[in-house]
């Protein structure tokens, strides 16, 4: 006869062990993002500054960053912004990953020097491109002058000013999308190429039934971390344009940054990063949804 009472104890086990397995995680995740996001949203509903809370007030500070012009363009830069830099990061390094798909030294070598830029801190990063966009003796001006242009500074024209904030994000943050989009790459069969070459099939025709087929979760998953990631917009357009000029590079992030810890206005700072978390959670869930629908379709 089997004995009940241990395998109940088995099962219990089991299942306990389990618990205590994700205990870690599910402690981290209340702990750290949680108990902060209720304490940001009570935040958001009172007035105060760094030395108290003043009174409670509701939705009115919410009411305010709707009518107020500063933040509606923050929101504007914020969304232009994703829409420059998010498709041409999923494209540029679809593309890089294609190419650069190969066991050969100077694949490796050149994969190397595209991840570079990504390990490189904002503020380098910052300091490079704005040496590089100057003027007065920058590396875009000599290339101008060198075809008989005169020199633009992009980041003193509003029109100009915020698409060379996005170009430096993306030779920023190319790698990342790149490494993700090689590891997909690599976990294709190759007997799927070697038939599809068999039956004669062109690159392109490889490209759109093989390969995009294959990696499209990888594409879904980087275009929903590239959309979170881009949207906390705020290192290169506090130290490359301080959010201007006229306001045209001041994304959300450096908004509340100056609001809460330049102002003092804690409640309405906090209650613009509840917008911001509200715009990020949406656009990620209407990528994974779209996704979802396309997979089952």
């Amino acid at each position: 006869m089997p004995d009940v009472p241990a395998m109940r104890r088995s099962v219990t086990w089991n299942r306990w062990s389990g618990v205590l397995f994700v205990a870690p995680y599910c402690a981290f995740f209340v702990l750290m993002l949680l108990i902060p996001l209720g304490i940001g949203i009570r935040l958001s509903m009172t007035r105060g500054d760094l030395f108290g809370i003043e009174a409670f007030v509701g939705l009115d500070n919410f009411a305010r960053l709707f009518a107020d012009p500063v933040f509606l363009q923050a929101v504007w830069n914020t969304f232009c912004f994703v829409l420059i830099t998010v498709p041409a990061m999923t494209v540029i390094g679809l593309a890089l990953a294609l190419v650069l798909n190969r066991t050969s030294r100077l694949a490796a070598i050149l994969r190397a020097i595209f991840f570079a830029s990504t390990v490189l801190s904002v503020t380098v990063v910052a300091l490079i491109w704005r040496l590089m966009l100057i003027p007065e003796g920058g590396l875009a001006a000599v290339l101008a002058r060198a075809i008989g242009e005169q020199p633009v500074a992009f980041l003193s024209e509003q029109a100009l000013a915020l698409p060379a904030v996005a170009v430096t994000t993306i030779w920023w943050g190319i790698g990342l999308p790149m490494v993700l989009f090689l590891a997909a790459l690599q976990q294709i069969p190759r007997d799927l190429y070697e038939a599809a070459a068999l039956d004669r099939a062109s690159k392109t025709r490889m490209l759109f039934s093989i390969t995009l087929p294959a990696i499209r979760r990888t594409i879904a998953l980087v275009l929903v971390v590239e959309i979170i990631l881009q949207f906390q917009l705020f290192g290169q357009p506090h130290l490359m344009t301080g959010g201007g000029p006229n306001n045209s590079t001041r994304p959300i992030v450096l908004f509340v940054y100056e609001t809460g810890w330049k102002q003092w206005q804690l409640g309405y700072a906090a209650a613009a990063a509840q917008v911001l978390f509200a715009l990020i959670a949406l656009a990620a869930m209407a990528q994974y949804y779209l996704s979802s629908r396309k997979d089952a379709a």
